[in-house]
Order: C-alpha cells, then sequence, then structure tokens
C-alpha cells in the first residue's frame, strides 16, 4: 500500500497520534494497517539500547556494544574511510539489537572549548565536521538503519540548553553552523535529523520554518523526518506546521488532541499534518524493509576500534625522538589512567562497552617492559603526598615514565559545561614531582577536548588521545611501540590559556540569550585573524617520519600538488587546503578558512600526487541582502599545509566572482581584525542587520523558563524545590560525578514537565506550577490538583479512542 494510500485511511485523530512517541524510545504503532512501531537508540558512538525503563541521560542500563572513540576523537584521523567503517560497525550493531533509527551523529560546531558536550562533536571547523559526519551517515545507513544528525542547530552550551536562544546573523548561521549539516544532507542524504533544544534567533528549532522547511528541505533537497530531541519540542502545532515530523519521547496524547483540535479549528492544514505523517511513514518503511541481520564479529570490531584510537592519537611532542619506543624499553606506568582508562564521555552516548582494555595490560602484551604502575593521584582531585612519593620511586628507577593524565568523569558530560581548561593541579603536581627524577617522560592525556599545557614545553613527548574508546590502551601501545605511526591531527585548536578563546567572556550564556557575537570568528578563524598565540594550532599534529610538499597547480576547481614520504617510517599525512582573500573585501572574513583535505599513506621515499576539487563552495559567501551565495571578485590565495600555520605551498588566482569587490562598513569595523572585546551592540546589530540589546532574566517565571529560576521564586515552596534540587546536585558533584537527572531537571524549561510526562501531566497542570512559582502557591497547588484529575480523564479517554480504531495497544 502507498504512503498516500495509507494516509487516507488514516482518521485525524490517528495522524495526530503517529507524530509523537509511545515511550521513550519507540513510536507508535496501527496494526490494523500494517504500520509498525520502530525503535529509536542513542549511539553517536556506540548503541546505547536500554534495558527496562527509558530515561535517556545514560543512568539505565543498556545491552552491550563495542565503544568506539566519540567523534572529537575520530575527527583527528581526517579519515573519512575509517569514519564510514565505524558508521557501517554502529549500523550492524544497531540492527542486531533491533534498533531502526540511530541517534547520531553529532555535528555541532565547537563555538567554546568549555563545551561540555564538545567529546561528542568533530570539530570547530564545518568542512571537518560535514566530511567526516556524511561518512558516519553513510556507514550506519548501510545497514539499513537510518541515522540522525544532530542537533538542527546552533546548539553550543549545556547550561539551559532547553530554554536558551542562540543570537546570531544570517551569514554565520549559513557558513559555520549549517554548513556541516548542508555537506551531510546533499552528500549523504540521511533519513532522519534531529532538531536541537534550543531557539534560534526567536524561534525554536523544532518549530523553526526557516531552519526547516525554507533551508532543509527547500533548498538542501532533505527528504527525510525531522525528530526533535528528548523534550525538545514546544509547540506540537507550530512544529507540524513547520516542518518537525516526529515529537519524542512521549507527551502521552496532549499533543495528539491540540494537533486534531488545531484543524478542526482551521488553525493548522490538514495538508501540512499529512506532509507530516508522510516523512514518518517514509521513514518506517525504510527502517523496517531490511534483511535480518547478520550477527556482529565483536572481535573485528574492537579492532576497529583499536584502529580508530591508534590513527586519531595526536603526537604533540616529541623531542630528541623519544618515540617510538624501542623493543624491550622498561617503563613505568604513572597515574590512575593506565588502569581505570577514561575513555568515553557522559550522559546520553554512554556506552555498555564489550570489552575494555587499559594501558598496563596492553603494554605487557607488546613488546615494552612494564616495570612499575603507580596510581599517582586521586581522580578527585584531592592532594596525596604519599600516592606521589610512591610515583616518583617508580619513575626513577624506569628508563621511560609515562605519565597518564586527563580530566576526571565529572568535568565533561551532558547536561554540564566545563568550567575550565586545566587539568587538576594534583595531577600537575604529580608530573612536576615525576619530572625532577626521570628526563624521559611521556605525557598521555585523556579527555574530550582541549586542556591548558603550560607544563607542555618541559615535557620530552606528549600525546592527546582524547576519548579513544574501549580499545583506545591498544591503540595507544601500538602507538608507543611504533606499530603504528602516529598521524593524527587536531581537529580543533588548543589554546593557551581559556582567557584567549574568542568567547572566553560570555561562555556559556548565562541568561536567556546567548549572543553569538563573535560572528565568525570561530576557532582557528578567530586565532589567525587577531594573530592569537595557541598552544597547537588547527591541523597540528607531529609523525615519525616527514614530508614534502611540492608541484602545485590551482584552477577555480581543483589544486592538485605532490607529496614525498621524506623519512625513514612509513605513515599518512593529512594535507589541508585553506583559502584566503588578498584585498578589501564587504563581507566579514577571517584570513583564511579551511576548504578541502586528504590523507595519503606513504612508504619511505614514496610520492604522490593529490588533487583536491574546490568549486563554489571554496570562494562563496552568502549574501544576506539577496538570500543567495555569492562570490566576490578578487584575488584568492590557496595555502597547502601540514596544519593551518605550516604552510608549504602557496598560489594566487584571480576569481572573476557574481558579485564586485567592496569595502567594510564603518560600524563592523571591530570584525575587520577579530578584534571581539571591542564587539559593542553597535557593532553586533550592524552585523545582525538588526537593533539587538543584551536580554537577562526578570519579571515573572514562564512556561518556557528554566525550572533554575525556581530559585528566585515568589514562593517560598518553589525556593524549596529549588534546593532540594540543586542540594543533591551539588551533593553528586562533591563526590566528584555528576547527576544528570539533576542537571536535566534544573536546566529544562517548565513546559517540559508536560512533554517528558508520558501523558501524566498536562499544560494545564503546568500552569498551575507556573503560578505556585509566582507567588500564588495556594492558588497553584488547587490548580495543579484539578488539572492533573482531568488530565488523567482525558488522557484515558485518548487512550481508549486510539486503541479502539487502531487496532493495538494505546
Amino acid at each position: 500500500m502507498s504512503t498516500d494510500d495509507l494516509i487516507a485511511q488514516l482518521s485525524l485523530f490517528e495522524k495526530a497520534a503517529l507524530l509523537s512517541g509511545e515511550n521513550t524510545w519507540q513510536t507508535r504503532a496501527i496494526p490494523r494497517l500494517g504500520i509498525e512501531s520502530i525503535f529509536l537508540s542513542d549511539g553517536p558512538h556506540g548503541v546505547r539500547k536500554q534495558t527496562g525503563s527509558g530515561d535517556h541521560l545514560g543512568i539505565a542500563a543498556s545491552l552491550p556494544a563495542t565503544c568506539f572513540p566519540t567523534a572529537a576523537t575520530v575527527a583527528n584521523s581526517w579519515d573519512a574511510s575509517l569514519a564510514e567503517d565505524i558508521g557501517t560497525a554502529l549500523g550492524r550493531e544497531a540492527s542486531e539489537q533491533g534498533v531502526h533509527v540511530l541517534l547520531g551523529p553529532g555535528l555541532n560546531i565547537k563555538r567554546s572549548p568549555l563545551g561540555g558536550r564538545s567529546f561528542e562533536y568533530f570539530s570547530e571547523d564545518p568542512e571537518v565536521a560535514g566530511v567526516m559526519a556524511a561518512a558516519y551517515v553513510r556507514g550506519i545507513q548501510s545497514q539499513h538503519v537510518a541515522a540522525t544528525p544532530k542537533h538542527f542547530a546552533a546548539n553550543s552550551q549545556e547550561l539551559r540548553r532547553m530554554a536558551s536562544d542562540s543570537i546570531l546573523d544570517e551569514r554565520t548561521l549559513r557558513e559555520i553552523y549549517l554548513s556541516a549539516f548542508e555537506t551531510v544532507v546533499r552528500e549523504a542524504k540521511p533519513w532522519a535529523i534531529m532538531s536541537a533544544y534550543n531557539r534560534v534567533c526567536g524561534e525554536y528549532a523544532h518549530e523553526n520554518p526557516h531552519l526547516l522547511q525554507d533551508v532543509l528541505r527547500d533548498e538542501w533537497g532533505f527528504d527525510g523526518a525531522v525528530i526533535s530531541d528528548w523534550g525538545g519540542s514546544n509547540d506540537a502545532v507550530r512544529a507540524v506546521a513547520a516542518g518537525g515530523t516526529l515529537e519524542m519521547p512521549s507527551p502521552g496524547f496532549t499533543s495528539a488532541r491540540d494537533i486534531v483540535s488545531a484543524v478542526e479549528q482551521g488553525v493548522l492544514a490538514e495538508n501540512d499534518l499529512d506532509q507530516r505523517v508522510a516523512e514518518l511513514l517514509d521513514l518506517i518503511t525504510r527502517v523496517t524493509q531490511r534483511p535480518s541481520p547478520g550477527g556482529v564479529d565483536q572481535a573485528s570490531h574492537h579492532a576497529l576500534a583499536r584502529r580508530a584510537a591508534s590513527e586519531s592519537a595526536v603526537l604533540l611532542r616529541n623531542q630528541d625522538g623519544i618515540l617510538p619506543l624501542a623493543e624491550g624499553t622498561d617503563v613505568a606506568f604513572i597515574g590512575e589512567f593506565a588502569t581505570v582508562p577514561r575513555y568515553q564521555g557522559a550522559g546520553s552516548s554512554l556506552v555498555n562497552a564489550t570489552n575494555v582494555t587499559n594501558l598496563v595490560a596492553a603494554a605487557r602484551s607488546s613488546s615494552l617492559s612494564v616495570s612499575a604502575y603507580a596510581q599517582g593521584f586521586r581522580r578527585d582531585g584531592t592532594p596525596d603526598d604519599v600516592l606521589i612519593a610512591e610515583a616518583v620511586r617508580a619513575a626513577a628507577v624506569a628508563e621511560v615514565a609515562i605519565v597518564c593524565l586527563g580530566l576526571p568523569e565529572n568535568a565533561e558530560s551532558e547536561g554540564l559545561d566545563r568550567e575550565t581548561l586545566s587539568i587538576p593541579g594534583n595531577q600537575i603536581e604529580l608530573l612536576r614531582a615525576v619530572s625532577a627524577v626521570n628526563n624521559r617522560v611521556v605525557v598521555i592525556i585523556s579527555a574530550g577536548g582541549a586542556v591548558e599545557m603550560p607544563w607542555a614545553d618541559g615535557t620530552p613527548a606528549v600525546i592527546h588521545a582524547y576519548l579513544g574508546g574501549q580499545a583506545g590502551a591498544e591503540g595507544l601501545v601500538d602507538v608507543l611501540t611504533g606499530t603504528v605511526t602516529p598521524s593524527g591531527k587536531l581537529a580543533e585548536t588548543l589554546p593557551r590559556t581559556l582567557g584567549d578563546t574568542p568567547t572566553a567572556r560570555d561562555f556559556p550564556a548565562t541568561g536567556p540569550a546567548a549572543e553569538y557575537r563573535e560572528g565568525p570568528f570561530v576557532g582557528y578563524r578567530y586565532y589567525e585573524t587577531a594573530d592569537i598565540d595557541v598552544a597547537f594550532e588547527f591541523g597540528f599534529g607531529l609523525s615519525y617520519t616527514t614530508f614534502s610538499y611540492r608541484d602545485i597547480s590551482v584552477s577555480e576547481s581543483e589544486v592538485t600538488f605532490s607529496i614525498e614520504n621524506t623519512g625513514t617510517f612509513t605513515g599518512a599525512e593529512i594535507a589541508q587546503v585553506y583559502v584566503a582573500r588578498h584585498g578589501d573585501s564587504s563581507v566579514v572574513r577571517p584570513v583564511s578558512e579551511l576548504r578541502g583535505f586528504a590523507k595519503v599513506r606513504l612508504e619511505p621515499g614514496e610520492a604522490r600526487t593529490l588533487s583536491i576539487p574546490l568549486g563554489e563552495r571554496a570562494f562563496r559567501f552568502y549574501d544576506v541582502e539577496t538570500q543567495t551565495w555569492q562570490v566576490e571578485a578578487g584575488t584568492y590565495e590557496i595555502r597547502v599545509g601540514a596544519s593551518v600555520r605550516d604552510i608549504r605551498l602557496a598560489a594566487a588566482m584571480e576569481i572573476a566572482g557574481t558579485v564586485p569587490a567592496g569595502v567594510l562598513r564603518t560600524e563592523l569595523s571591530p570584525y575587520l581584525t577579530a578584534d571581539i572585546a571591542h564587539i559593542d551592540n553597535r557593532a553586533f546589530s550592524a552585523l545582525l542587520g538588526r537593533e539587538h540589546g543584551s536580554s537577562v532574566d526578570g519579571g515573572a517565571i514562564l512556561a518556557n523558563d528554566p525550572v533554575l529560576r525556581l530559585e528566585h521564586s515568589d514562593s517560598p515552596v518553589g525556593r524549596l524545590i529549588f534546593r532540594l534540587l540543586d542540594g543533591r546536585r551539588r551533593a553528586a558533584a562533591r563526590k566528584g560525578t555528576a547527576d544528570l537527572n539533576m542537571l536535566f531537571l534544573l536546566n529544562m524549561p517548565f513546559r517540559a514537565i508536560g512533554k517528558m510526562s508520558g501523558g501524566r501531566a498536562t499544560d494545564d497542570l503546568v500552569e498551575g506550577v507556573l503560578r505556585l512559582a509566582n507567588g500564588k502557591t495556594i492558588r497553584g497547588l488547587w490548580h495543579i490538583m484539578r488539572a492533573y484529575a482531568r488530565g488523567r480523564r482525558a488522557e484515558k479517554q485518548s487512550q481508549r479512542i486510539f486503541a479502539n480504531k487502531s487496532g493495538g495497544r494505546a
């Protein structure tokens, strides 16, 4: 039966009911028409199919699955083929577990290194993020499982993540925050996309017609389903009209009743409803008409995870060629991460790994000789002189001391943003003590993103391993011993200090609006334009071999050049192509931008010629006045290098363009040199193209305000509720863990009480909660009780109607 025929046989209520979940992870079925329920599961770097009741926060148990390195880690490989292999493995495991829709990959741009969820995202650059995410999508969907790139769009912080408004100009939105999604949609054709929690310029992402209809569907040709982040739907009727397909998890039948009422009153066109239903039915067809799963080879998936970890580790320092370590080298491992690895982040991506290895065990199975292990530090940051003394004794008698440092589990997680880029002080104290007795020190960092490294210049060797997944330890030993020549390069800048970052003054935004005053100057685009010193630049990474570049040739369609391995090790080089414009420009521009890259593996003495496509996307900018992509005439320089600051070849060319060159308007002058500190309201309004003033919390507590506003409630009951919730959060933090439930509750808007309740609460009940919060305690409590009773009656009636009509369960 065709989709149109199915829709014709559905009642209005059934159509409305299909557009929200039956429970936390499943859609509704209509057995009388053969419409199946499909299962959705988290899984950006490993399938997380929960057993029992779902919570979406990574707290409940889940089935065992391979935990691959996180996206931030794999991005450092710059290897789309590897990413596609990982995607294929993810899809195969999802299919084997009966999962139809995998909620990933995550590809939001890393606006700030403090972003608590940065370990789930690829890069600060949309070219890297888009290419890598597209590869994941191709791999996942090759197994007849839908991929769900997320979070669309401009989702940059965890604080107030469900109640924050991302304020940014259209050009920055298009060129930085939408560009990676465009690459994925055009090149990989995902069957679903997950909308973000936040507003974008005043409208919630899941009900934003500009994002979902104008850009995603009309311009890019997306033909899949848009799925809300869990609890991210604000208004079901507005979502249907704007292009939001499926509301998850389950608001009971509240949204269905709202949609039916809107259609009957002429507020919502039934054609819009039918279009959303068609998108969902097409998704169901795509993921249910698949062959039976052929089983999972866990050993090969573990081997793939090991390869991914070794290909993604970034060698930052290697003074006097201390690495690789020769066969039989006597090593001491210092630091608890050597035996209890930090290999993934926390939150909805938390994977129940099938086989976690550690560095000490992996090294003992290698050519190295492990003479000692010392814990070295307490993971919670508490100083411990006894542990340091033990570590010093172990290091003093070893040829090489391998010191394993990193961020504790509560430092980076879904639901919270980082407060610092520093590694805990007790770990740095340990490093100093060990370095005083052994001058052959290798530091291995386990963290989901950037960390400050003021100690790096005095350390012979440094490897940033990021979060390497369940086989990360084995992959690192392969790098340490030279079994694998390191080839990872940074997909994000490592700044010297937090104060050097472009958003240091205002990230995360603590009020209702997150103002992207820096415009396009994100990551290296800022550091290069503002000429800021960094610890390690974007695209940087050392190897055990060396490469030479030569013979550049450029045209408007491609750049061609040759690379030769001039060293003694087989290795891979990641060549990066940047485009810079010379002369005046009428638009705000970074000094150079990545426009392509290629990874090539070469034997010693081998050379290869590479051609990297350019095309219009390499030179275009988004013209906000005409709402079209244009190319400004002028001289452009094509730069080929080993990093953004290690340019090996360059060639200039004249581009005729589609519009003549111009001069930047005076009010935008601070942006000419990325002078972010002097972006005042006048300059920011000029960039936005409209007047804008800063917004702050104040006045009555509203449905879309976060629960944390109860701290200033006019009701003593409201303030007590806040103290209880925040008290639990603080207690967990003191123990070195993150209470994800409390973080979620404090940052969610009040309207999510209804959206996340499975029908137990309604918008009317939320109105009672707001009355209470705004000081009308008795009236609020009475309203809540009456609304609860009315809501339960309405829900039971809706359940009976749906069950009787659909031929299934409610």
